[in-house]
């Protein structure tokens, strides 16, 4: 959830970090934007971070959502390294279909309206009954939490 809320704010933060820089010390803002971006390639462009955003329905039922094709290749390389079996992944991939284009329990007037009310894994649990294999892999996913220590990491560099 971490890295979806980022993603999509990438642009706020890119704005948070220029306008008092400008605005206050009028100092060139360029080296910390490149510290930024290294740590964003270096931390959150991973398959996890990839199927985390896929799968939550949150943002893939949103009108900005992004399943461009490093989305896919992220996710994809997800469902590999945590699904062993061919067989599932073979029917993950089916399933995903489905739930893309929200056919079955996904497209049930319930299921759109509770995206909100309830947490990414809660909303698997209940809708993604018709799709078992990828209900699974769902909940496994979107019930990783994230860690600072990362964040923590990042604010000492910038701190000097």
């Amino acid at each position: 959830m971490c890295y979806n809320f980022i993603l999509l704010n990438s642009e706020l933060l890119y704005d948070v970090i220029k306008f008092p820089l400008i605005v206050v010390v009028y100092c060139s803002y360029e080296p910390i934007l490149k510290i930024v971006d290294g740590r964003w390639e270096g931390q959150l462009h991973r398959p996890l971070h990839a199927a985390g955003y896929y799968l939550n329905p949150l943002f893939h039922y949103s009108e900005s959502f992004d399943d461009s094709g490093d989305i896919k290749n992220g996710l994809y390389e997800c469902v590999k390294r945590l699904v062993p079996d061919k067989e599932s992944r073979r029917k993950i991939d089916k399933q995903l279909v489905d739930f893309h284009y929200s056919k079955g329990n996904f497209g049930r007037e319930g299921s759109k309206d509770n995206i909100v009310d309830m947490s990414p894994a809660e909303w698997w649990y209940a809708y993604g009954v018709d799709c078992p294999e990828l209900q699974k892999f769902a909940i496994r996913v979107l019930n990783l939490t994230c860690s600072s220590s990362g964040c923590e990491h990042n604010w000492s560099a910038l701190r000097g």
